[in-house]
């Protein structure tokens, strides 16, 4: 090998790279067969070794996926998409021996994103000490598609759940392959923002994955109620009639005819029809509700680091609900959908600013209530937890109102303020900035090498179980234990009910946009 393009010896076969600033990168490996053609909506098939010397050198495609939206601050160009998809990167020091390995999932609600794009870039978490990865996989209508024919097709009469399958076999050749460049496959973190964090509770839940990772990492994620594959619970439907509606939306009258669709025209269409791409339960990748699965010790035993923002909604206006015309409707509104919680409700989001009380009811119930929920469960199970809430502010964020806003975290754990996209606010060029970045990707490399997210002049970070210990970030880190006590009581108390009456999705639809019928007590 040359010094600026290193060679690897992968059990999988030989990939050339490129030196990077004291990194051996490795860009665009395969880690499944391309899922083209009748592979299209299969499990993925493992990559045979290959016998060459790969090049290794350029990012490899991301799944076809629709645009994002124009002027938003996740708006970035990912110039290569292609069906053929299933790739990975990896940066390592160039003296690696047995360091920890962080695997990240990107966001992008299961829609879109990429592991090439340049906010998550592995080069300065690499150069803490450890071999980062990042990964695609299959998005949209490509990757969780469920359908009746394909439940046919499948030896375990199961659909859907691609994507997650995808994440599954990364981790598979993960383990095989990470020691070439000299990570531990003993030693693995997953981790994932958004639609990566839901992911990475998939990853907790499906049997498939016990065993692949030793960490988890879950930012701003959600345990959303989850449709089963052919059950109607929850008044959600069932994920194989979601599928034959999208395909009487298209028009087409079989899968065999969707086979023969163009990928990037198929996930364009798939979202202009509204198809929203979750996991199903299907008692096999996933055996049961996310939250169940939690809540009755089934998960992974493994030590989680997770958190959320304070201002999760103001970048998701999707998930704002109604804000009505003046104060006495909304509380009439919260009254008729809250009942006896409905007083609870109002004093935690009030009349006075309706706008805020829409979105902080929001961001509480989708975000923190996930968060804790994930929390206390693992604790009761016997398992380390760091929980975190990201409060941190900088002029230009907190000047167009979004202070600590969705995906705010990740330039500071990834040190990519600088390559953000054109649109986001960006922080200063400061000491501050420098050091409060610096603490943040220490404690993420303590938790990936050890468990213990610490950080050198910054405060020990507490487990959860002491007292329901919550690292607050803002400024400076400070641990706080009065974080969210009731907030946390009065939303689990409303989706209990909910999960009791059984007949309506109980979380998604919060503070207006709420369920309007009585709930029944909780039995």
């Amino acid at each position: 090998m040359t010094n600026d393009m290193p060679i690897a010896q992968f059990p999988a076969g030989w990939a050339r790279g490129r030196a990077e600033g004291g990194l051996h990168v490795y860009r665009g490996l395969p880690y499944a067969l391309p899922p083209t053609g009748a592979r299209r909506w299969r499990p993925p098939v493992a990559m045979p070794d290959w016998e060459r010397v790969r090049d290794a050198t350029a990012f490899g495609p991301a799944c076809p996926q629709p645009f994002r939206r124009k002027g938003s601050v996740y708006e970035c160009d990912i110039p290569d998409k292609d069906e053929d998809c299933l790739n990975l990167n990896i940066w390592a020091p160039e003296e690696a021996k047995d360091l920890p390995v962080f695997v990240w999932i990107h966001g992008g609600n299961l829609l879109r994103g990429a592991g090439s794009e340049a906010l998550t870039d592995g080069a300065a978490l690499a150069r803490k000490g450890q071999v980062v990865v990042t990964i695609n996989y299959r998005l949209n209508v490509l990757g969780y598609l469920a359908h009746p024919e394909l439940s046919a097709e499948s030896g375990d009469g199961v659909s859907g759940n691609y994507g997650l399958l995808d994440q599954i076999a990364a981790l598979e050749w993960v383990q095989r392959n990470i020691a070439a460049v000299g990570g531990d496959p003993d030693n693995v973190t997953v981790a994932g923002e958004s639609a990566g964090a839901l992911s990475v509770y998939y990853l907790l839940c499906a049997p498939a994955a016990k065993g692949l990772f030793a960490r988890a990492i879950a930012q701003s994620g959600h345990i959303c109620s989850a449709q089963h594959l052919k059950e109607n619970r929850h008044g959600m439907g069932t994920g194989e009639a979601t599928g034959e509606r999208l395909l009487s939306a298209l028009g087409v009258s079989s899968i065999e005819e969707l086979r023969g669709w163009d990928a990037q025209t198929l996930s364009l269409a798939a979202d202009k029809a509204g198809f929203a791409a979750q996991g199903v339960v299907d008692g096999l990748v996933l055996p049961d509700q996310p939250l169940t699965l939690f809540r009755s010790g089934q998960t992974a035993q493994v030590p989680l680091l997770t958190g959320f923002n304070a201002r999760e909604i103001p970048t998701l206006e999707f998930l704002m609900p109604p804000v009505p015309a003046d104060a006495a409707t909304y509380e009439q509104m919260i009254r008729d959908r809250y009942g006896d919680l409905a007083e609870r409700f109002l004093a935690l989001y009030p009349a006075d600013d309706l706008s805020r009380s829409g979105e902080t009811a929001a961001g509480d119930a989708l975000f923190g209530w996930t968060v804790l929920s994930a929390a206390k469960a693992q604790v009761g199970n016997g398992l380390p937890v760091h929980v975190y809430f990201f409060d941190h502010g900088y002029p230009e964020a907190d000047d167009r109102d979004l202070h600590a806003f969705h995906a705010c975290e990740l330039p500071y754990v990834f040190d990519t303020m600088r390559q953000s996209p054109p649109a986001w606010p960006k922080a200063p060029d400061t000491p501050e900035e420098a050091e409060i970045t610096r603490i943040i990707g220490d404690y993420w490399t303590g938790f990936t090498r050890d468990g213990t997210p610490s950080a050198e002049g910054a405060p020990v970070w507490p487990d959860y179980s002491d007292g329901g210990a919550i690292l607050h970030i803002t400024d400076a880190p400070a641990v706080r234990h009065d974080l969210f006590h009731e907030m946390y009581a009065l939303i689990d108390e409303d989706f209990a009910r909910r999960r009791a009456a059984g007949d309506q999705p109980w979380n998604w639809l919060v503070g207006t946009a709420a369920p309007l019928r009585p709930l029944p007590a909780e039995t």
